[in-house]
Order: C-alpha cells, then sequence, then structure tokens
C-alpha cells in the first residue's frame, strides 16, 4: 500500500509531483483559507507524513490523533507551533527549513531598518495624499545609518547575515546572544554584550531569536524602557518576543524613533494601534518571501518526507 503525505495547503513549486515520482500519494488542503483543527485531524489521521505551515498548530489533540505519522515537516525554521516532545514521545519525528530562508530575512530586516531610518512610510504616504509641496531643508528628516550602532539580538544564521549586512553601512555591531559567535566576531568585529547594554547602547536593534518560553517577551517593560529616544527597533523573528502594547506606548509618546515589524505578537491578528502610526513600518510575514526561497523550502519539506517514509535519516531534524 502507498504510503499517504497531507498537506495543509498548496505550496509553492510541485512537490506533489515530487513525492508522487517517489510512490507516495499526496493530499493537499487547497482551500483558500487556513485549515480548521478539526479538518487537519480529519485529513492527517492516516497520514503517514504531514507537511504543515507555521499557523497550523499541531498540539497533542492532533498529534493523539495520527495513527500512523511517522514525520512532521513544518514549512519553516520555527517550529513553536508544534508541541516536538510529545511527538518525539511518539515517535514522530519533527523537522523544519532552516539555512535556506537566511538571505531573504536578512534581506528583508535591512530593508525595514532602512525603511524606519529613513521614514519611508511618511514619505510614501505623502506621496499617495499628494501632500508634497516640494523640496524643504527640514522635510522628514531620517537619521543615517553609518557611525551608528546596531545591535544584534540572536547571533545565529538570520542575525549574523543581519550583522554582515549592516557592516557594510560602516556600523558598529553589538550582539546578544546564547552563546558566542566566533565568526561575527573575527569577520565582522561583533562584540558580544549583555542584553541590557545592547538595549541601552544600541541605535538600532534587529531580533533574531527564536520562540521559546524564555524568550517570550524577552523585550518586555522593563528592557523596552532601556531604548534610546532615538532608536530604531525592527523584529523579523517572533510577535511573542516583543511586549507589544508597551512598545507601541513609547512609539505614540515618540521615546522610539521607529519601529518595523514583519511579525506580530496576535499574527495574524495586527493591533489597530500599530495602523495609526506614522513612525511604524509594517509588513505581512514576508520575510522568506520570495520565489527563490519559499520553492527551496517546499523542496526541503519533501526530501525530510521522503528520506524519513524511506528509513532514512531526515536532513534537517528539530
Amino acid at each position: 500500500m502507498k504510503k499517504k503525505v497531507f498537506i495543509t495547503q498548496k505550496l509553492p513549486g510541485n512537490i506533489e509531483a515530487l513525492l508522487t515520482k517517489h510512490g507516495f500519494i499526496t493530499y493537499t488542503f487547497n482551500k483558500e483559507r487556513s485549515i480548521t483543527k478539526k479538518e487537519l485531524i480529519k485529513g492527517a489521521k492516516d497520514a503517514d507524513a504531514l507537511i504543515c505551515l507555521l499557523s497550523d498548530k499541531i498540539d497533542k489533540e492532533v498529534i493523539d490523533n495520527l495513527n500512523k505519522c511517522k514525520i512532521i515537516a513544518n514549512y519553516a525554521v520555527g517550529y513553536n507551533n508544534i508541541d516536538v516532545q510529545y511527538a518525539k514521545s511518539k515517535n514522530i519525528i519533527v523537522t523544519n527549513t532552516p539555512d535556506v530562508l537566511t538571505d531573504a530575512t536578512a534581506d528583508v530586516a535591512v530593508a525595514l531598518i532602512l525603511a524606519c531610518a529613513r521614514r519611508f512610510n511618511e514619505a510614501n504616504k505623502m506621496m499617495r495624499q499628494k501632500k508634497f509641496k516640494g523640496w524643504k531643508p527640514d522635510l522628514l528628516l531620517g537619521y543615517d545609518i553609518k557611525d551608528k550602532t546596531v545591535g544584534i539580538i540572536g547571533a545565529g544564521r538570520i542575525g549574523t547575515e543581519v550583522a554582515s549586512r549592516m557592516k557594510a553601512f560602516k556600523t558598529n555591531i553589538i550582539y546578544y546572544s546564547r552563546s558566542r559567535n566566533i565568526e561575527i566576531e573575527n569577520v565582522i568585529g561583533a562584540k558580544k554584550v549583555s542584553l541590557d547594554y545592547l538595549l541601552k547602547n544600541s541605535d538600532i536593534i534587529s531580533i533574531h531569536v527564536p520562540l521559546t518560553e524564555k524568550t517570550y517577551h524577552l523585550l518586555n517593560r522593563e528592557k523596552l524602557r532601556f531604548l534610546k529616544e532615538n532608536a530604531i527597533i525592527v523584529n523579523t523573528s517572533r510577535g511573542e518576543v516583543i511586549e507589544e502594547k508597551f512598545l507601541i506606548e513609547l512609539l505614540k509618546k515618540k521615546k522610539v524613533f521607529s519601529a518595523g515589524f514583519d511579525v506580530y505578537e496576535n499574527e495574524p491578528n495586527i493591533n489597530p494601534e500599530l495602523l495609526k502610526l506614522d513612525n511604524v513600518f509594517l509588513l505581512p510575514h514576508i520575510g522568506s518571501a520570495t520565489v527563490e526561497t519559499r520553492t527551496k523550502m517546499a523542496e526541503l519539506v519533501a526530501k525530510n518526507v521522503i528520506a524519513v517514509l524511506n528509513g532514512k535519516n531526515p536532513l534537517t531534524p528539530v
């Protein structure tokens, strides 16, 4: 009997053809909306493999209904949507898609930094509303990037690439991370510091930590009070890392210069107060959204499934 692969949403590329070529049957949830838990359980109940998205919550209830599943392949580098330990207790392998989205996400982080520093949100709004009346010496003054101190929170793959890109702007790099990153120190000249030091001394802050119990509200109201009034803070990791409500208060009071968001604390719901602020730049979680990257992510997901269902080790186990 052919093995079954259930996919919770149509992915870029054509991984169905790749999986079929290797002798598997694929079932894809093809509706133009996210799958419900009830639909997921029904579709994956007898699947040998489950391919899911970051927005799909794979909790104990779902896992208990995976009667034949050997692998949960997450179409994301993060995996906070999956109860990994419980899956492992059921002898289900969990995989993710690291590395392939590093450059695309780093590019978006830098784009957000530039947009915040040069007030692109306000400038774009001015042009669309036809309020531009001509050049003025003090029109929408932002900040130079050169010679500023950039603080990288989380010096993993993406954080390292952001640091490398920002070094090209002739900035000074400091970083906070659980472990020391020799590459970022030797190649870029970055200095490892405490989180408090980074928040107090950085002109630009870029966040690149996974969401865990320890990083939930890592930047809470006590920590956010350390930010400079001219600071720029950008988040392309997970929204829950920041105590969003308090950051919004600081932005409203001009206690922080600007912020760039690609992720949100209650995603996909956006705090309506953010929509009222001119000193924020908002993106709809598109950090990895390039044709090349999303296609490679899909291919890696498929390769993990193929390996595990053929009795081999996965390429990128969690």
